[in-house]
């Protein structure tokens, strides 16, 4: 059954894709032009177009279509696995690849590949888009990923991260120069307010994010760090560094491009675990790919 919204605009002048993305978390302004595009967006019971600028006391009413149910299938993808049992997978995933798919991203997803490689021993908490999902990384950022085969395991995994006692590690090189060799961020993030695709350090609407990081070595105006999540908040260490003006190198959302550089040069690293069979503690460390130890060298050369 669609949901419908209504509001009673007690500002003027802000475009209708603006107010409406501002007051509702789900929609991002492109998905509020789609709307209004398929008329399921009415003024004083009118359709109007995305530049409409509404008046004081508009009567706005919002039709969510039901969302279309997608099938994530199967796909002959190779995957580069760290360890395998029969409750987990450690897979090292590389940049550039999405992990579940979503609208823009049907198919070469982590997901996709995971589902040729395990068949139906996947967890299914997160639904039949994000089987065995227990947390993610960005699709530019490469790296360690924790895969859950069943639900007994998804659930014990999910519960370490809860925790704080999931090890989560990355490597990073970030703009600037850095006073202080180690720290700690420990500040909130939530929903940009203006652009709902972006997060942001903010109290309204947040939760608490802390992020401790280590440098390893700088460069001039760079410098190579690590870092240690204690919380997993989206985009957490891209949004982070950029609040206290370090913005991860090549950030093309929460800093600036980088010539020659596809995303973020971001990699996770480390992580570790109980294992949720035998209660032992494991962890596993990924060797930096060619395209950050290239950046290294090329850092080195300045």
């Amino acid at each position: 059954m669609s949901e419908l919204m209504d509001y009673l605009a007690d500002v003027q002048g802000i475009r209708i894709d603006k107010f409406i993305a501002g007051n509702q978390n789900d929609l991002t302004r492109s998905a509020v032009q789609g709307l209004l595009e398929q008329n399921k967006i009415l003024v004083n019971g009118n359709p109007v177009s995305k530049n409409y600028k509404i008046r004081q006391g508009d009567a706005i009413t919002v039709e969510i279509p039901d969302a279309q149910p997608m099938d994530a299938v199967p796909e002959d993808i190779p995957l580069d696995i760290v360890y395998e049992d029969d409750d987990l997978l450690v897979v090292n995933k590389p940049k550039g690849m999405v992990v579940h798919p979503a609208h823009g991203n049907y198919g070469g997803t982590l997901v996709n590949a995971l589902l040729y490689h395990c068949g139906s021993s996947l967890s299914g908490i997160n639904g039949v888009i994000r089987p065995g999902i227990v947390h993610r990384i960005d699709k530019n950022t490469g790296g360690l990923l924790i895969v859950a085969k069943n639900d007994r395991a998804h659930l014990h995994l999910a519960e370490q991260i809860k925790a704080h006692s999931f090890t989560r590690e990355y490597e990073a090189i970030a703009a600037g120069y850095f006073r202080e060799t180690e720290g700690t961020i420990d500040a909130p993030i939530g929903r940009h307010k203006t652009d709902r695709k972006k997060m942001c350090v903010t109290t309204e609407n947040s939760r608490r994010a802390v992020t401790h990081f280590t440098v390893i070595k700088q460069y001039g105006g760079y410098a190579h760090i690590r870092l240690r999540l204690e919380t997993g908040r989206t985009h957490q260490i891209r949004v982070h560094l950029a609040y206290i003006g370090h913005p991860v190198l090549g950030d093309d959302v929460y800093g600036k491009p980088y010539k020659g550089m596809d995303g973020q040069c971001l990699f996770a690293r480390k992580i570790g675990f109980i294992h949720p069979s035998t209660n032992e503690y494991k962890e596993f460390t990924a060797e930096l790919p060619e395209w950050f130890s290239a950046m290294i060298n090329k850092l080195e050369k300045m």
